[in-house]
């Protein structure tokens, strides 16, 4: 019997839970931290590595003491972020800046340079990130804070991903050269691709800027999967936390890889993590490319399997906005929801409102509603939100088979299936398979399962994943909604290219938006 502590860095608070190798979870806690945004300018968010250092020792506390365990029994702890969160540092690993968030956009214009620049170059790293370089990933967010900064550069020594910032911290680092960078992070975000010699080269990354000269270099450390270790807990960090000093710390990876482990995922299988934005994990036993998908990465969901991210730019995020928009929340505005017919409320929505992550890669996109007439209401607005989601999950899955993915079993993971029945029903009625829905909570357990890799208490993660992942719930297609779907959905389709590739008006709402707005925040500005 061994007992870890499993880590999940989410948009809003952190969670700490711990786990025992045979009983499972023993408890639990969480601590919030601010998110900055700013009225005048949709793009920014922006968060405090000192207020998210606070919240994980705040929560680990919390969590030992629901689990009723002692700090001194916990054999390893593992971390995982959301991401790409960057933080510039100094040559101490000091902050420089807050974190440009995941969901921060303001570098729409590095990430258009940089994707411009490698199609002209033909650059073979763009193709293996989708063929578009989002504002969402590294090299154009330290782009766009070098650009903001220039008081600040002298001091810059290198930028990290929020997952490798924590590990290095609770370690004692403080020497860019001896952190662990994941190859989660850097292959997913910032075009590192082993197999092509790292990172871009540096004729490249100046030909976008001259102000990334030297940062390829700077960008240095061990590049590693999970199942290594980064480090081992500090005495400082371990007092904080009410650990024991000199417990194992593997290597960090993005909160949505982990969650598939936690979900279970095997080959054949696809996990939709739903939460605030949706990410579509699967695992491979070849990386091949697939165009238009975010990254395939050997080794970054399972060490051992090459890994393919997927996913839609806001989900939660949307349905958030509708019941705000009518001054209530979505809980209450789902009452009802299970009434609805497929298709009955007469509108298709293209869920674009922050833009599109997955096929067309496009972040100028902005949400679509086709269908209104005066009667419509906020309700009907998120029964079609959710159906827009599920039409444009099916479009990713589409692709991802196209390009020698198998679909074999679709897992709806993340915070939202575990409490809208409606969402997963209209999920398995649009892809026509099966939803599997974990029977069990498994935020923090992947972490859990990568904490107990590195204290050796299982020889595999299958091993771990068996002892520990729950079962699922089935949710069959119905027939007669699935039927009204097979109808509906190539409606979709014919709107989603039309629309996102073929027609620039949306574009141009942006750019015409940008320009009221004085030239700034064309980032979201029209969504």
């Amino acid at each position: 019997m061994n007992v870890v502590a499993g880590v999940d860095f989410g948009t809003l608070s952190v969670r700490v839970s711990i786990f025992d190798s045979s009983r499972g979870r023993l408890g639990g806690g969480s601590a919030e931290y601010p998110l900055v945004r700013k009225k005048d300018d949709p793009d920014h968010a922006t968060q405090s590595h000192a207020d998210h250092m606070h919240a994980l020792a705040e929560a680990t506390r919390r969590a030992l003491q629901d689990a009723a365990v002692q700090g001194h029994v916990i054999e390893a702890i593992a971390l995982d972020t959301t991401g790409s969160s960057v933080v510039p540092v100094d040559e101490n690993l000091e902050p420089l800046d807050d974190y440009y968030l995941w969901c921060d956009h303001r570098a729409w214009k590095e990430a258009a340079e940089i994707t411009a620049l490698a199609r002209s170059q033909k650059l073979d790293a763009i193709e293996w990130c989708g063929g578009v370089y989002s504002s969402e990933w590294g090299f154009a967010k330290l782009l766009h804070w070098l650009r903001s900064n220039p008081q600040k550069r002298e001091r810059f020594r290198t930028a990290l991903e929020h997952c490798d910032m924590v590990a290095a911290v609770l370690c004692g680092i403080n020497d860019p050269r001896q952190v662990s960078r994941s190859i989660c992070a850097m292959g997913h975000k910032w075009m590192w691709n082993q197999s092509l010699g790292g990172f871009p080269p540096e004729e490249f990354l100046t030909g976008v800027d001259p102000l990334l000269a030297g940062v390829r270099a700077k960008l240095d450390g061990s590049y590693r999967t999970s199942d290594q270790i980064a480090g081992h807990l500090a005495p400082a960090w371990a007092e904080k936390l009410g650990l024991r000093a000199g417990i194992p710390i593997p290597v960090g990876a993005f909160d949505a890889h982990w969650d598939a482990i936690g979900a279970g995922v095997r080959l054949g299988d696809v996990v939709n993590v739903v939460g605030t934005s949706t990410c579509i994990m699967a695992i491979g036993e070849k990386p091949s490319l697939i165009p238009g998908v975010c990254g395939v990465v050997p080794g970054s969901v399972h060490p051992k399997l090459a890994g393919i991210e997927a996913g839609l730019s806001a989900t939660g995020d949307i349905f958030d906005a509708i019941a705000r928009r009518a001054n209530t929340t979505v809980a209450e505005l789902s009452r009802g929801l299970e009434k609805y017919r497929a298709g009955e409320t007469g509108l298709l929505r293209l869920a674009w409102d922050n833009g599109d992550r997955t096929v067309l890669v496009n972040p100028e996109l902005s949400g679509v509603t086709l269908g209104w007439r005066l009667t419509h209401t906020a309700q009907d607005e998120l029964f079609a939100a959710i159906e827009g989601t599920a039409f444009h999950t099916r479009v990713i899955l589409e692709r991802m088979e196209e390009h020698g993915v198998p679909v074999r079993r679709i897992i709806n993971g993340g915070g939202i299936p575990q409490k809208n029945p409606v969402l997963n029903q209209v999920y398995a009625n649009v892809m026509q398979k099966p939803i599997l829905v974990p029977s069990g909570d498994i935020t923090s357990l992947g972490s859990a399962i990568f904490a107990f890799l590195a204290a050796k208490t299982f020889r595999s993660i299958e091993e771990a994943q068996d002892a520990l992942c729950p079962g699922y719930e089935t949710i069959a297609p119905e027939e007669s909604s699935a039927a009204a779907y097979r109808e509906l959905y190539p409606l979709f389709r014919k709107l989603y290219f039309m629309f996102g590739q073929s027609d620039n008006s949306l574009s141009e709402l942006r750019r015409i938006t940008a320009q009221a707005r004085g030239g700034q925040s064309a980032g979201s500005a029209a969504g």
